[in-house]
């Protein structure tokens, strides 16, 4: 009898690829047809932010974290500003936050409508792609009319928010909500019941609950596996929990229970666009007169930073890829942060999909990962070449060479600056 072999191949996909929205690598190690692993290689769109940002005061690093990421710049910006609201101990007016749940929840019904029909042109149903990114253009518009731009918005501020709700606000939001209770459900409809769709992400790029758990997964990708988590709620962030707020999951909006596939994760994201239009409606009808910020003037902040911004802080938020985490250190006397880091949804999304593709076939590799809505700018980690050569650093020796660079930087910094928890994932100092 013949002894069967088995011939496996390994192939670049990306970085560049008509498949990927940004330049990213990942080695596929094929059997046939069939995925046998993936390994995601990083490090194509670093900047250097966080490098920049240890020249810069506190507000103008607002402007460098909004452009973290052009989908999440109000994400981005959120969650940093509350980061060194905590440092400082400043406290919000009330108004505020209900203005930054409106800008939130658009920005994520903008994201979530832009990754529906990104799958929709990837499993090659362009029809998809038009009725979402056509829906998608009211709310930029929106956005637009209230902040002025239709992408980074520079509606945040330490303490507050820049810009008011006005009633004209108010009645181009109701105009907009109308809108979207009539467009909805064609899109829910094809989504969850077109036979071509559902034949190509049902039981494609499966993660599993446990693996999703080990992996650390968040946002969609993690409710779609069945973890019921979502920033929003269990850290009763600003007046969320005022507006009812609960995670979406697949059974909320399939009535079956969560499979951890494609369509689990696509199924959280329309139920997100119904939960987003219930939060921009109840907080119009809840928002409080009153101030919208707590300082009056930019200058005025940075000086009262350079007093109160002496310790460190943590902001997180749902963005709408997942949790978002950002740290902040400050030190009294200087008008900018002395570390500045931050944790993005797409890292651990990317590694755990590339563990949900092991066993698929690789027609399934570029809609899997635009299923878990990657921001590769976003991600991005450093390489480290010395003398020609390629060196691969361990956790703990990511952290002491950025450790090290910190306090060359900054000579005034004693000890560790890193909180345990946060470590060194972007890696960008060294």
């Amino acid at each position: 009898m013949t002894k069967r072999v088995e011939y496996w191949v390994k192939i670049p996909f990306g970085p560049i690829h008509p498949g990927l929205e940004e330049p990213e690598k990942f080695i596929l190690t094929l059997d046939g047809e069939r995925i046998v692993s993936v390994d995601v290689k990083l490090g194509y769109n670093l900047r250097g932010i966080q490098w920049i940002a240890m020249r810069r005061n506190y507000v103008q690093v607002m402007y460098l974290a909004e452009r973290i990421c052009g989908i999440c710049s109000f994400s981005h910006n959120h969650t940093y500003v509350r980061a060194v609201e905590e440092m400082a101990g400043i406290e919000v007016p009330e108004r505020a936050e209900y203005i930054r749940v409106i800008i939130g929840e658009l920005e994520r019904i903008h994201s979530h409508l832009l990754n529906l029909g990104v799958v929709g042109h990837d499993i090659g149903y362009d029809t998809v792609l038009h009725l979402t990114w056509l829906a998608r253009e009211k709310v930029m518009d929106v956005l637009e009319a209230i902040t002025g731009n239709r992408v980074n918005y520079s509606m945040m501020t330490i303490g507050g928010v820049r810009r008011d709700i006005e009633e004209k606000h108010k009645r181009l939001l109701l105009e907009m909500i109308k809108y979207y209770r009539e467009v909805l459900p064609q899109i829910e409809d094809v989504f969850l019941h077109d036979s071509t769709i559902e034949a190509r992400l049902r039981n494609s790029a499966v993660v599993p609950r446990k693996l999703a758990i080990e992996m650390g997964a968040v946002g969609p990708t993690g409710r779609g596996s069945g973890i019921r988590e979502d920033a929003r709620w269990s850290e009763k962030l600003g007046v969320y929990p005022d507006l009812g707020i609960k995670p979406v999951m697949p059974e909320d909006v399939t009535g079956e229970r969560a499979r951890g596939d494609t369509y689990d994760r696509m199924a959280v994201r329309i139920g997100e666009l119904w939960q987003s239009l219930e939060l921009i409606e109840h907080a119009l009808d809840q928002m409080p007169e009153g101030k919208i910020k707590a300082f009056p003037k930019d200058n005025v902040l940075v000086a009262k930073l350079k007093i109160l911004g002496d310790g460190e802080g943590i902001g997180r938020y749902e963005a709408p890829r997942g949790e978002l985490v950002h740290y902040v250190k400050g030190k009294k006397g200087r008008d900018g942060p002395v570390r500045w880091k931050m944790r993005e949804p797409t890292f651990p999304n990317l590694f755990t999909i590339a563990r949900g593709l092991e066993g698929n076939q690789l027609a399934d590799v570029v809609v899997a990962i635009a299923s878990i809505d990657p921001c590769l700018s976003c991600t991005d980690r450093v390489a480290v070449i010395k003398d020609g050569k390629k060196l691969i650093l361990t956790e703990k020796d990511l952290l002491r060479l950025s450790i090290k660079r910190t306090k060359e930087i900054n000579p005034e910094v004693k000890g560790d600056p890193t909180p345990a928890g946060v470590g060194c994932s972007r890696g960008v100092l060294l």
